[in-house]
């Protein structure tokens, strides 16, 4: 019998004394509750299944988690089973349930043993919840050779890269630490916190306004500067040098009725004039174009 802090006796000993199922009347409780919905067929099978959810939510009693949630986890697998259970198929409901327990179990520890988020792919589900094992037992292989060595067998068992299984390793050496926890004594004003040493590569506040206000005025200076074009020297500038993806000369002057060497030339005096206009406004920006 399983005996843990936070799980009632009671409750243990109800569940360890309930009643054996035989397959025949395993498979008629779940016929009356797939097909009439009897909820006191329900109830009876998963009762005489709780044996089987405690069983299995012990088994990760070791991630710091409340055995009793668990417990509690596992019955809601225990329940999902028994409303995708086929009877018909001829499969003792033990043996399917127990796929479901243990998911619903291995889900909550997953979503609740850290605050970040981690193993949402299968592979880094079996991860999680075998790379101690895995690592243990190559522990006792004297041949097993370093982390590095030992990081890549366990890679190549469960179908992740070495760097998954390190970076999984460091997270499961440690708990979760809060960026406002004390780190070392500081000044008069507290003790220095860890967020204090995150690095913030954003530009300061007032560089990002200034950089805001420098190119609303370079972009004013354009538009002034590109009112001195002709709509075909204009329409050349847009698609050759202000387009994300600039038009050939070839493109261009298919478009325009006009070979290529004429919209280079266009566009050599249309930027020569942009230039002269820039200039004209005195703004450094005129170098920019070219």
């Amino acid at each position: 019998m399983v005996q843990m802090a936070g799980v009632g006796r009671q409750f243990v000993k109800a569940a360890m004394s309930a009643k054996f199922l035989e397959r025949d009347e395993e498979r008629v409780l779940a016929q009356n509750w797939k097909n009439n919905g009897d909820e006191v067929a329900l109830h009876e099978l998963a009762s005489a299944h709780m044996r089987l959810v405690i069983a299995l939510a012990a088994r990760f009693r070791h991630y710091g988690l409340p055995l009793a949630d668990l417990i509690q986890e596992g019955h809601i697998g225990l329940l999902e089973a028994a409303a995708r259970f086929e009877p018909e198929r001829e499969v003792r409901f033990s043996t399917y349930a127990t796929w479901w327990i243990r998911a619903s179990i291995q889900d909550y520890i997953l979503r609740n043993w850290s605050i970040v988020r981690g193993g949402t792919s299968s592979a880094q589900k079996a991860l999680f919840f075998n790379l101690r094992r895995l690592r243990a037992k190559l522990s006792q292989n004297p041949a097993a050779g370093g982390n590095t060595s030992m990081f890549a067998t366990i890679a190549l068992a469960i179908g992740v890269s070495p760097a998954d299984v390190e970076l999984m390793d460091t997270r499961l050496s440690g708990s979760d630490v809060s960026l406002n926890a004390p780190i070392t004594e500081g000044d008069s004003s507290g003790p220095a916190e860890r967020v204090d040493f995150l690095v913030d590569d954003k530009p300061l506040p007032d560089e990002t306004v200034g950089n805001q206000i420098d190119g609303d005025r370079r972009s004013n200076w354009l538009r002034e500067a590109l009112k001195v074009l002709s709509d075909r020297e204009l329409r050349i500038v847009r698609e050759r040098r202000l387009a994300e993806e600039a038009a050939t000369l070839e493109s261009l002057g298919a478009r325009l009725g006009i070979s290529k060497e004429r919209v280079r030339q266009i566009e050599n005096r249309a930027m020569e004039k942009l230039r002269r206009a820039l200039n004209d406004i005195d703004h450094p920006a005129q170098a920019r174009l070219g």
